[in-house]
């Protein structure tokens, strides 16, 4: 049962959410504005207002927002003891809008999964998972990444001496997984099109052990020095910042040994830990974004060496942003061969990464390989 400050606070950040302004991004905004508020206190209430949107098709509308905050958080309490409390039905019914059905072949186990709370998911720098586990303990390690590690303790990671000096970056599981796939070696030249704040990126660049060079792009000038600041922290030195906005100008006339288009999506594969976007994202989004994303394939696969890779990543699990660009991209690039994601053990060149297979986020991920 929250208590009646956690109640009223989420609330407070319930009542400035939109479809303009995230869940996650009205926390940052309300706690910026309160910033005495002691480090619990802004988890309780950063969980509840999570828990609230998760269980948001089972709440009455007539009741205050405290009320329906708190009708949530029992709900999620009774959930977390007894799964089967909630009948397959009602979770077919309530956990996803009615139009992802006709998008995604959501089974209940992965419906399940995203009325859990989220695992929180961290990545050591390379052969240091288990000296960093012993450092930071109630750590869980898996075989598929070996450099990622779950976190199931209680500290901020952000304020641990490890984090400070770079030791690990947090990054979802899925999201290490792409880096995995991409495999790229010291020496090569490879090209981040999409970095954002340079998660991948930063990933890319110690795979290659600070050797070679990763061009990172983004359209926001903000993420990218996010990037720098990351890097600077983790003492990784071989990559390149440049703005490219997606467009028919490219930030280099350079050919690379591999690109990683990490497209943006609707983020359907984010919706255990964001699960206010189920409620504002459109079959007209998906749409529009499954365009842009053949677009960056487009745009940059001219820029293949021969014998080069192009891997395509969306945390998304529609079929209109996943198989569906695959297979246009494929049919228009007969210079491009489908190619195994070997650096996931897969003999596939495309796979769907479910998220209750993972704990983590949903991900697709395919290959390409430029003919000699």
């Amino acid at each position: 049962m929250e208590n009646s400050a956690t109640l009223n606070h989420a609330a407070s950040v319930i009542a400035t959410v939109s479809p303009q302004l995230r869940a996650d991004a009205a926390l940052r905004r309300y706690f910026a504005r309160l910033g005495d508020m002691h480090p619990m206190m802004r988890r309780a209430v950063s969980h509840a207002v999570f828990i609230y949107y998760r269980w948001f098709q089972w709440l009455d509308p007539k009741l205050s927002t405290q009320r329906r905050v708190e009708a949530a958080s029992k709900l999620h309490q009774r959930f977390k003891l007894d799964p089967a409390s909630v009948k397959p039905e009602a979770l077919a019914a309530r956990v996803v809008p009615e139009w992802a059905h006709a998008e995604m072949d959501l089974s209940i186990d992965c419906l399940r999964l995203l009325q859990q709370d989220p695992a929180l998911w961290i990545r050591a720098r390379p052969h240091k998972s288990h000296s960093l586990a012993a450092k930071l303990g109630t750590c869980e390690r898996i075989e598929r990444a070996p450099d990622a590690l779950r976190y199931t303790g209680r500290q901020d990671l952000y304020l641990t001496p490890q984090f400070e000096s770079g030791e690990f970056e947090i990054q979802d599981l899925a999201s290490q997984l792409v880096g995995l796939a991409c495999a790229p070696q010291p020496g090569e030249t490879w090209w981040d099109t999409c970095a954002g704040e340079g998660g991948k990126t930063l990933h890319l660049c110690d795979q290659m052990m600070n050797r070679g060079l990763v061009w990172a792009s983004d359209r926001h000038s903000g993420r990218l020095a996010t990037l720098k600041r990351r890097a600077k922290r983790a003492q990784l030195f071989n990559y390149r910042a440049e703005l490219w906005d997606g467009g028919a100008k490219l930030p280099t006339r350079a050919k690379f040994d591999g690109i990683l288009v990490d497209a943006p999506c609707s983020g359907t594969g984010t919706w255990q830990r964001n699960p206010q976007a189920r409620w504002t994202t459109t079959p007209d989004d998906v749409r529009e974004l499954a365009a842009v994303q053949l677009a960056l394939l487009n745009q940059v696969s001219g820029s293949l060496k021969p014998g080069g890779r192009l891997i395509y990543a969306v945390c998304t699990m529609t079929r209109s942003e996943t198989t569906a660009v695959a297979e246009a991209f494929s049919a228009a690039h007969p210079e491009l061969e489908p190619t195994p994601l070997a650096g996931l053990g897969s003999a596939l060149p495309a796979v769907q990464l479910w998220p209750h297979q993972l704990n983590a986020n949903g991900m697709f991920i395919a290959a390409w390989t430029r003919k000699k």
